[in-house]
């Protein structure tokens, strides 16, 4: 059984480093999102700081191209200007990008990789969380290969196929191997196993919209 949602939500985003910037140029910036902050501003005026928000205090007409959930860290795309947003958000959408990202799970997986292929839709009675559904849910899939092993948990690099909400969240754990300290999809000793939620975009590959040339970008993975 998951975790009832918490009923009181403190934000407290990291601030040190405030941004922490890869790459830039007149079209893009790439950064490196810490744990803990959210990509857009929420709702809630107690929400506004955020990696957009920070970002455009720099660079007034940056936009994010994607996200990634306020709990994961890593390689976050931003454009700063209409024809690259444009451009890159294209890319998003046709699949052309390609992501990979690092994950600490709970349990020792088999086998050495594999590929997970289930539905998924939003789970209304306790969103933002979403689940597995094979009447409702939209295809999703997700490869995975294991990069080490330790006592009860295994390190794998993960690769979207799809780009779903909380998808290699609740991929994994459908499969048994919850990733470790997800509060919303871990229990038990797999919840209590990090003090953050063990996911990292480590890498992100994609098209330049000035020349068109691959670029590929890399935050190293902090835990």
């Amino acid at each position: 059984m998951l975790n009832p949602m918490p009923k009181t939500f403190v934000y407290d985003p990291p601030t040190d480093p405030w941004l922490t910037i890869l790459y830039e140029d007149s079209d893009i910036v790439v950064l490196d999102k810490p744990s803990g902050l959210l990509t857009v501003p929420g709702k809630d005026p107690a929400l506004s700081d955020c990696l957009e928000t920070r970002v455009q205090a720099r660079y007034p007409t940056a936009k994010v191209v994607h996200r990634l959930d306020k709990d994961t860290s890593g390689v976050l795309l931003m454009a700063l200007n209409k024809k690259a947003l444009g451009q890159l958000g294209s890319q998003f959408e046709g699949r052309k990008t390609r992501k990979s990202y690092v994950a600490r799970v709970w349990g020792r997986l088999a086998e050495d990789s594999g590929k997970i292929d289930l539905p998924l839709a939003t789970d209304w009675e306790h969103k933002p969380r979403q689940r597995v559904d094979h009447e409702r849910g939209r295809p999703s899939q997700t490869e995975w290969t294991v990069i080490g092993r330790e006592e009860n948990t295994t390190r794998v690099r993960l690769t979207p196929i799809t780009g779903r909400t909380h998808q290699l969240r609740v991929h994994m754990m459908a499969i048994g191997h919850p990733i470790l300290g997800d509060r919303f999809y871990a229990t038990g000793k797999a919840l209590a196993a990090a003090e953050r939620l063990q996911l990292h975009a480590e890498t992100l590959s994609f098209f330049h919209p000035a020349d068109g040339l691959e670029r590929s970008f890399v935050a190293p993975c902090p835990f």
